[in-house]
C-alpha cells in the first residue's frame, strides 16, 4: 500500500471515529436529559411522599383523638346509665317519693278565669244532660287512732329486770286489812335507764383477835394487770366501739354524759391492750380454722392514714382487711398485713397442703386455688357477685336472662326441706343443677361471641367475668353443704363496713391491725358465752 492509500484509509478512520464521538455525545446528551426528567420526577415523588406522609401522619392523629373522644363519650354513657339508674331506684323507693297534695296544686294552677270556665262548662253539661252536677266526696285523711291492734296481744319481754308496785284502791272507806283480793289488771310501762357504771370498793380490814392479827385479802380478777377496769368496762368500750361503730370521741363523750369522766388516752390504751391479749389467741385460732374442710375468704378495705403522700397529694390509702370464716365451726378470723392484698397474704395464711373447699369472690389472687399450689383444694365462687353485675346493667334484656337463669338455681334450692337427709339434698342438687348450668354457660357463651356486644361494653365485662368463674360456681353441687355464694362472710364484713363509714379511717397500720383483733374478740365472746 503507497502513501496516499495509506493516508487516504486514516482519513476514513479518523472520520468514522469522529462520527461515533459525535454519536456518542448525543447519546450521552439525550441520556442527560432522561436522567434530568427522572430526578425532577423523582424529587416531585419525594415531595409527594412527605406531603402523604404529613397527611397520615394528621390522619393518625385524628383518629386518635376521635378514639380517645369515643371512650371519653363511652364513659360518659356508662356514668349517665349509673345515675339514671340510680334515679330510678330513688323514684322506685315508694319511701322516698315526695307525695305533692293534689289540692294545693289544683288551686296553684287553675286561675280565677278558668275556676269560672270550669263552673261555666259543668252547668252547661248538666243542663245538656237533664241532671245535675255532684261534688266528688274527699276522703277524710287516715287517722291512726281511729284504728285499734284488732284485739292483739302486744308483746311481753320476760328475760328483763321487772318492778311490781302494788296498788290498791285509794278510796277512803277501803280498808286493806279487812278487804279480799278477788283479782287484779296489770299495766305494763317499758322504762329505760342508761348505762350506768359502779365504783366496786373491796375494803380490806386489818384485825386483831387473841393477839393474833389477821388481815383480809380482796381477789379481784380484771383482765389487765395492775388496771381498774374489769371485763365488762372493757367489753363496753369494744362493744361500743365495733358493733356498734362509735369513734373513740363519741364514747368518751358518751361516758361522760353518763356520769363517768374518761380520758381518751385510757380508752385507747384499753382498745389497745385489748388486741395485744387477742394476738396471743390468732396462731391457734388459724390453726383450728384450716382444719375446716369447707372456709369462707373475703377481704374489705379501710382508708388507713400513712405518711407517705399518694399522687394526689393525700397522706391516706386503702388498706385490706383479710376474713376467714370456717362454716362447720362457724369461726371467724379477721388478719391484715400492712393492708397488702396481694396473693401472698393468702398464700401466707393458707397452708399448701390444705385439703378442702375455699369459697371467695372472683379476685385474681383466689386462682391461686386452682392452680398446682394447692392440690387437694378445690375453689367455689359466688353467683351473688356474678349476679350484680348483670343487675347493674338492668333493663337489658339479655342481663334479665341471665338473671332469671340464676334466679332459678336459687328456686330449686329453696325446694330443700329441713328434714332431708345430706344424700337427699346431693342427689336433688346433681338432678337440676346441671341442665340450668349448661343453658346458663351456652347462653353467655353466645352473648360473648355476638358481633353486637360490645368488648369494653359493660354487658361483655359482666359476661367475661361469670365464664371466667363458671367452673368454681358450678362446684358447689359437689356437696350437700356448699353454697351458692358467699354471704355467710359478706355478712360478717359488714361490721368493718359500717365502722368504716362512723371513724373515716385508721390512723395508722397498728390501728389498722387492733381493728381487726378487737372484732374477733367481740366475734368469740357470743361463742364462748355459748360454751358454758
Amino acid at each position: 500500500m503507497n502513501e496516499r492509500e495509506h493516508t487516504s484509509l486514516l482519513k476514513e478512520q479518523i472520520r468514522q471515529a469522529f462520527k461515533r464521538e459525535q454519536s456518542l455525545l448525543e447519546q450521552i446528551d439525550r441520556q442527560s436529559v432522561q436522567i434530568n426528567r427522572l430526578s425532577y420526577q423523582l424529587e416531585h415523588q419525594t415531595v409527594l411522599l412527605e406531603q402523604q406522609a404529613i397527611n397520615i401522619k394528621d390522619l393518625t392523629a385524628t383518629i386518635q383523638s376521635m378514639e380517645e373522644s369515643m371512650r371519653l363519650r363511652e364513659s360518659n354513657i356508662e356514668s349517665l346509665k349509673a345515675q339514671n339508674r340510680a334515679l330510678s331506684k330513688l323514684i322506685s323507693n315508694k319511701s322516698e317519693k315526695i307525695k305533692v297534695d293534689s289540692k294545693k296544686t289544683a288551686d296553684m294552677s287553675q286561675t280565677g278565669e278558668a275556676s269560672q270556665t270550669g263552673e261555666a262548662s259543668q252547668t252547661d253539661e248538666a243542663s245538656a244532660t237533664g241532671g245535675t252536677v255532684e261534688k266528688s266526696k274527699e276522703k277524710p285523711p287516715f287517722n291512726p287512732k281511729d284504728r285499734g291492734n284488732n284485739n292483739a296481744k302486744r308483746k311481753e319481754f320476760f328475760d328483763i329486770e321487772t318492778v311490781i308496785e302494788d296498788i290498791y284502791p285509794d278510796d277512803p272507806a277501803f280498808d286493806r286489812e279487812k278487804a279480799k283480793v278477788i283479782g287484779y289488771k296489770d299495766s305494763i310501762v317499758y322504762r329505760f335507764i342508761p348505762g350506768k357504771f359502779i365504783k366496786h370498793i373491796s375494803r380490806q380490814y386489818n384485825c386483831v383477835m387473841d393477839g393474833k392479827a389477821y388481815s383480809g385479802k380482796a381477789i379481784v380478777k380484771t383482765p389487765l394487770l395492775n388496771s381498774n377496769y374489769d371485763s365488762s368496762f372493757i367489753a363496753g368500750i369494744l362493744q361500743l366501739r365495733y358493733v356498734y361503730s362509735m369513734p373513740v370521741e363519741r364514747i368518751v363523750h358518751y361516758f361522760t354524759e353518763n356520769g363517768f369522766e374518761l380520758c381518751k388516752p385510757t380508752a385507747h390504751s384499753l382498745i389497745h391492750k385489748a388486741a395485744l391479749m387477742m394476738e396471743r389467741f390468732e396462731a391457734v385460732l388459724r390453726k383450728v380454722i384450716l382444719a375446716d374442710d369447707y372456709i369462707c375468704m373475703d377481704e374489705t378495705y379501710y382508708k388507713i392514714l400513712t405518711g407517705e403522700k399518694n399522687e394526689q397529694g393525700k397522706g391516706v390509702r386503702k388498706g385490706y382487711i383479710w376474713a376467714a370464716f370456717a362454716r362447720n365451726t362457724q369461726l371467724v378470723q379477721f388478719f391484715y398485713e400492712n393492708g397488702s392484698r396481694a396473693t401472698e397474704v393468702f398464700t401466707d395464711y393458707v397452708d399448701t397442703g390444705y385439703q378442702g373447699a375455699i369459697q371467695s369472690d372472683g379476685l385474681s389472687n383466689y386462682k391461686v386455688i386452682e392452680s398446682e399450689t394447692y392440690p387437694d383444694a378445690i375453689r367455689l365462687a359466688c353467683f351473688q357477685h356474678c349476679k350484680r353485675k348483670f343487675l347493674e346493667i338492668m333493663p337489658d334484656r339479655q342481663a334479665e336472662e341471665i338473671i332469671t337463669m340464676t334466679n332459678q338455681l336459687y328456686r330449686e334450692e329453696h325446694k330443700i326441706q329441713p328434714d332431708w337427709t345430706p344424700e337427699q339434698i346431693l342427689c336433688h342438687r346433681q338432678q337440676y343443677a346441671p341442665p340450668i348450668l349448661k343453658k346458663l354457660k351456652d347462653r353467655l357463651t353466645e352473648i360473648k361471641n355476638d358481633p353486637l356486644t360490645l368488648p369494653k361494653s359493660p354487658l361483655a365485662k359482666a359476661t367475661n367475668y361469670m365464664l371466667g368463674q363458671f367452673d368454681a360456681l358450678s362446684n358447689y353441687i359437689l356437696r350437700h353443704d356448699y353454697d351458692l355464694d358467699n354471704n355467710a362472710i359478706e355478712r360478717l364484713n359488714r361490721y368493718i363496713s359500717i365502722s368504716r363509714r362512723n371513724s373515716l379511717f385508721c390512723g395508722s397500720h397498728d390501728g389498722a391491725k387492733r381493728l381487726e383483733t378487737d372484732i374477733l374478740l367481740l366475734f368469740m365472746i357470743p361463742m364462748m358465752r355459748s360454751m358454758r
